[in-house]
C-alpha cells in the first residue's frame, strides 16, 4: 500500500488539470506562488506545457511578451487561495491586458459552498455561475468603455504608447472595488446583458469556468503541511471577540464552549472544508477525533461533510486528531532547541503582496470579519552578506554582468532618460543597487527540490540545533569532494564555526555552475550562517535560559515565580535607558517586548502550579503590583514601546513625557553652573503654576498608564485560567516529560492508548444509527481507537511550531510503532514573534 504524501497528493492534482493549462498563460496570487515554490511545482507547470507563469497581484503590462503568439495569448489560467470577490480586480486586470484572451479558466482553492456562506462573499449558493456571468459582463463592460476611450483619443495614438497604457490606465486603483461587481441583482439578468455586449462587439466571446482546486497547501516535508499565509482560510478569523478568546487568529480559551452554536467563525467552517476535500484527494476515510471547543465545532461540520462520501466507497481509513492551539500557548513562544526554529525567527521574511498592503478600513469593518495578516513562509537568504568583495570580483562578475544584461534589455522600454539603469558591477564596490533589496543574490527555501536526491529543509525539521549544524557541515563536506575543492580547503572537526560554514559557502560560489548546480545546500547552509550570528544567537539563548528559570521558579513557590519575571522586567528596561543613552542598543539581549513574552509564559506556568493563589489570577496581589509597578517604569521610560496594542492612544503623551524628562535634565545641568547667588533665581518663583501643572499632567499619564497594565494583567489571567488536565497526569510528572509540549504528551499517551481528558469522538453517520437504532438489538459499534488507525493526521487549529514537529517524530520513534504513518498539519507556521503578535500585537483583542 501506498505511503502517504501530501506533497505527491498536490503534484498529482496539479497533473490532472494539465489540459487546461497546457499552452496558457497562468497568473498565481500571492499564497498560490508561496505553496508552489515549497512544492516544487514550477518545473512541473513547465513540463505541462504551461506558456509563462506570471504573478496576479503584481502583473505588469509586460506579460503581454509571453503571449506574443497568438495561440497561447488567447489562453489564461488564474489560480487564487482567494474568495473570487477578493481576486476579481487582479482578473479583471489580466483579461483587459491580454486583450485577445478568449478563454479564462479560474481555479480556487476555495469551495463553491463558501463562497455562498463566507459573511464577506456577495455570491450566492449557484457561486462558481454567478461569477462566471458577472465576470464576463464587467470585461465587456471594460472593453466598450476602453474603445469609447480610443475612438476620442485615436486609435493610432493608443497603438504608439506605452505598453503599460493597454488595458491598465482604465481600470481603477487596487484600493477600490470594482463598482459593479455583485451589483446586478439577478444572475439571468446579468447573462442576458453580457450577451447582448457580445454581441455588439467585434471580438469573439470570451468564454470563463471557475472550477475548484482544493489542494494548495505548504508543505514543509513530505507529512508537514501549514495553509498559505495569504490565502482566505488562514486570514479567516478562528474566533469573535468575548471573555474568552484572545485573538482572531486562536482559538477561544474555553475547552468547554458550545460548539452547537449557530455563530460558526468562518476560520472554523474554511478549515472544516479544506480538511474534508484533503481527505478525499488522498482517498482517506476518517475517523474524527478532536480536543477544544473550536476543534470540537469543526470535528461536527467534517462529520456531517465526510457522512455524504463514506457509503459505498472503499476508503483507507485514517484517524484526523483537530486540537485547539489554544490549549498549549506556551509552547510556541518558547525558544527551544530547534535549528529550523532558529532560522524561521531570524530570517527576514518576503513582504506581503500588494492586496494585503492595499486592504484597509474596507476589509475590517467594525461588524465584518477580521482579516489577519500571517508572516509569509517565504524566507530572504541574502547572500550578498556573506560574500566579501573578493568573493563577488573572481568568476561571479560573469554572472552578475548576464543578469545586468538582461535587466537592460527588459527595462529597454523605458525611454525617460532619468532613469538610470542598473550595474550589478557596483555590488562589488558595496554601493546601493538592485542587491540592497535582496532580490539578486538571495534565495528561499524549497523543501521538496532534492538536490542530490537530499531534501534538506525536511531532515533539518527532524534536528536539534547542535544536530543539525553538524549535519549540514557533513553535506557541505560531500558537496565539496563532488565538486573537487575539499582539497584546498582546512576545516576543523568538531562543531563547525561560522567561519568555517563561510570558507565552504564561499567555495561553493567561486563558479556560475557550482552556485546553480548546489544551490540547495548554498541556501541551507547561509541561512545557518545567518542565524549563528551573535546578534541572533545570542539573543535566542538568552530566551531560552530565561524561559528554563521561570521554570524551575514555577516549581518552586509563587513568590519566587513573580520576583523572577519582576527581574527580568526591570533589567529590560535598564538596558534599554541605558542603550539609549549609549545611542547604540545592545545586541543579545532581552529587550521590554521580550519581557513581556516571558511575563505570558510566567502566567502559563503560574496557572498550571499556583491556580489558587490570588483571586483573580496565580499570584497574590503584592506579587501583582511589583510587577504592574516594573511595567509602569519602564513603559515611562522607553517611549517606543507605545506601539503595543494595550497602550494605544497614548504614544505621543509618552514621547512627551520623555523630551520633557530630557528638557528637564538638560536646565538642571545647565543651572548647576550658574552661581547660586544669581538674581535671576528670584524669577522661578512666578513658575509655580506650571510646576503645578506638570505634576498634575504627569500624575494624570500615570494613572492612565496604570489603568492599561491593569486592563493587561486582567488579560493575563485569562492565559492563566487555561487547564488542559493533560500535564496533572500522573504518568507525566517525571523529568522525562518536564520539557515537552502538550502535543508530545497527548501523542504519547495516545499512541500508548490511554484516555485523554477531553477528547470527544465524532461518530459519522452509519455509526450513530449503530449506536441509537440497532444498538439496541445489541448491534451497537465499538467506538475506535486512534491508535489502532495505520494512518494519523493531527491538525493544529491555531498553527504549529517547528519544535512541535521534531516532539511529534520523537513522540513517535519512542512509541515503537514503525508502521504508523503521522502526519502533521497546521492553520499556519507559528514563531515566538508571531505568538506575540497574536497575544498582545495587534492581531489580539487585548
Amino acid at each position: 500500500m501506498a505511503l502517504v504524501n501530501v506533497i505527491h497528493c498536490c503534484l498529482d492534482s496539479i497533473r490532472q488539470i494539465s489540459e487546461d493549462i497546457k499552452d496558457a498563460v497562468v497568473y498565481l496570487d500571492a499564497g498560490c506562488t508561496e505553496s508552489f515554490q515549497l512544492l516544487g511545482a514550477f518545473s512541473l507547470l513547465l513540463e505541462l506545457g504551461v506558456h509563462a507563469i506570471c504573478s496576479l497581484e503584481n502583473m505588469s503590462p509586460l506579460d503581454v511578451v509571453a503571449g506574443w503568439n497568438s495561440q497561447f495569448a488567447r489562453k489564461i489560467v488564474v489560480i487564487t487561495t482567494r474568495l473570487l470577490s477578493d481576486a476579481h480586480r487582479y482578473i479583471l486586470r489580466c483579461l483587459s491586458t491580454h486583450q485577445s484572451v478568449s478563454r479564462c479558466t479560474i481555479y480556487t482553492s476555495i469551495p463553491e459552498v463558501a463562497h455562498s456562506t463566507y459573511p464577506d462573499s456577495p455570491l450566492g449558493p449557484d457561486a462558481f455561475h454567478e461569477y462566471e456571468t458577472l465576470l464576463v459582463q464587467d470585461y465587456m463592460e471594460l472593453n466598450k468603455r476602453s474603445k469609447t476611450n480610443s475612438g476620442l483619443t485615436g486609435d493610432t495614438e493608443l497603438k504608439e504608447g506605452p505598453i503599460e497604457e493597454e488595458g491598465w490606465a482604465q481600470l481603477s486603483p487596487i484600493g477600490e472595488d470594482i463598482s459593479n461587481f455583485g451589483s446586478t441583482p439577478n444572475a439571468g439578468d446579468s447573462l442576458e446583458n453580457a450577451q447582448i455586449l457580445h454581441e455588439e462587439s467585434e471580438e469573439p466571446k470570451l468564454v470563463v469556468s471557475v472550477l475548484h482546486f482544493p489542494m494548495i497547501l505548504c508543505p514543509l516535508s513530505p507529512r508537514v503541511f501549514v495553509l498559505p499565509s495569504e490565502g482566505t482560510v488562514t486570514e479567516a478569523y478562528l474566533c469573535s471577540q468575548h471573555e474568552s478568546s484572545i485573538s482572531p487568529g486562536l482559538p477561544p480559551l474555553s475547552t468547554n464552549s458550545d460548539s452547537d452554536s449557530e455563530d460558526i467563525p468562518p476560520g472554523a467552517s474554511l478549515t472544516a472544508q479544506l480538511l474534508y476535500h484533503l481527505a478525499i484527494k488522498m482517498d482517506l476515510k476518517l475517523e474524527i477525533f478532536s480536543l477544544g471547543g473550536l476543534s470540537k465545532t469543526i470535528g461536527k461540520l467534517l462529520t456531517n461533510m465526510s457522512s455524504l462520501y463514506d457509503v459505498g466507497r472503499r476508503k483507507r481509513s485514517a484517524g484526523l486528531l483537530l486540537i485547539d492551539r489554544t490549549l498549549d500557548l506556551r509552547t510556541p513562544c518558547s525558544h527551544g532547541d530547534s535549528l529550523a526554529d532558529r532560522i524561521y525567527s531570524s530570517m527576514p521574511r518576503r513582504q506581503h503582496s500588494s492586496f494585503s498592503q492595499s486592504k484597509g478600513s474596507q476589509s475590517q469593518l467594525k461588524d465584518g470579519p477580521v482579516k489577519l495578516r500571517r508572516e509569509p513562509l517565504d524566507v530572504k537568504i541574502p547572500l550578498a552578506d556573506i560574500l566579501s568583495e573578493e568573493d563577488l570580483n573572481i568568476d561571479n562578475f560573469g554572472l552578475l554582468n548576464s543578469v545586468d544584461f538582461f535587466l537592460r534589455g527588459w527595462n529597454s522600454f523605458k525611454s525617460d532618460s532619468q532613469n538610470e539603469l542598473i550595474d550589478l558591477s557596483k555590488i562589488c564596490q558595496g554601493e546601493n543597487s538592485i542587491s540592497s533589496d535582496g532580490e539578486v543574490l538571495s534565495g528561499s527555501f524549497v523543501s521538496t527540490d532534492n538536490f542530490h536526491g537530499t531534501p534538506y529543509l525536511e531532515t533539518l525539521l527532524d534536528r536539534k540545533t547542535k544536530d543539525g549544524t553538524m549535519l549540514i557541515k557533513k553535506w557541505l563536506l560531500e558537496t565539496l569532494r563532488k565538486e573537487n575543492l575539499s582539497g584546498k580547503l582546512k576545516v576543523r572537526p568538531g562543531f563547525p564555526s561560522r567561519s568555517d560554514l563561510q570558507t565552504m559557502i564561499k567555495a561553493l560560489v567561486k563558479s556560475q555552475s557550482s552556485l546553480i548546480r548546489n544551490k540547495g545546500i548554498i541556501q541551507i547552509a547561509a541561512a545557518t550562517l545567518y542565524a549563528m550570528e551573535e546578534s541572533h544567537s545570542a539573543k535566542w539563548d538568552a530566551f531560552a535560559s530565561a524561559e528554563k528559570i521561570l521554570t524551575v521558579n514555577a516549581g518552586d513557590t509563587s513568590q519566587s515565580l513573580a520576583a523572577q519575571m519582576s527581574d527580568l522586567i526591570n533589567k529590560s528596561c535598564l538596558l534599554q535607558s541605558q542603550g539609549n543613552k549609549a545611542g547604540t542598543l545592545s545586541q543579545g539581549l532581552i529587550s521590554f517586548q521580550d519581557a513581556l513574552l516571558l511575563t505570558i509564559s510566567g502566567y502559563i506556568l503560574a496557572g498550571e502550579n499556583f491556580p489558587t493563589s490570588g483571586s483573580g489570577g496565580p499570584f497574590s496581589w503584592q506579587e501583582e503590583h511589583f510587577m504592574k509597578e516594573a511595567i509602569v517604569d519602564a513603559v515611562l521610560e522607553n517611549p517606543e514601546v507605545g506601539k503595543l496594542k494595550f497602550l494605544h492612544g497614548l504614544a505621543e503623551e509618552l514621547e512627551a513625557n520623555i523630551e520633557k524628562k530630557k528638557i528637564k535634565q538638560t536646565n538642571e545641568e545647565s543651572s548647576e553652573q550658574i552661581d547660586d547667588f544669581d538674581d535671576d533665581q528670584w524669577g522661578a518663583w512666578g513658575d509655580e503654576d506650571n510646576n503645578k501643572q506638570e505634576v498634575y499632567s504627569d500624575m494624570q499619564l500615570k494613572l492612565d498608564l496604570r489603568d492599561r497594565v491593569d486592563s493587561l494583567f486582567k488579560f493575563l489571567h485569562k492565559l492563566s485560567g487555561l487547564k488542559t488536565n493533560i500535564s496533572s497526569e500522573s504518568n507525566y510528572s517525571g523529568d522525562l516529560y518536564s520539557s515537552k509540549g502538550l502535543l508530545h504528551k497527548i501523542l504519547t499517551r495516545v499512541l500508548s492508548k490511554y484516555d485523554i481528558p477531553g477528547m470527544e469522538y465524532h461518530s459519522s453517520t452509519v455509526g450513530r444509527l449503530f449506536k441509537s437504532g440497532f444498538g439496541r438489538f445489541g448491534l451497537g459499534q465499538a467506538k475506535p481507537s486512534l491508535a489502532d488507525q495505520s494512518v494519523i493526521l493531527v491538525f493544529i487549529v491555531g498553527g504549529i511550531s517547528a519544535v512541535e514537529v521534531r516532539e511529534v517524530q520523537e513522540a513517535l520513534s519512542e512509541s515503537g510503532r514503525p508502521d504508523i504513518e503521522l502526519m502533521l498539519g497546521g492553520t499556519t507556521l507559528l514563531t515566538p514573534n508571531d505568538m506575540f503578535e497574536l497575544i498582545l500585537g495587534e492581531s489580539s483583542f487585548i
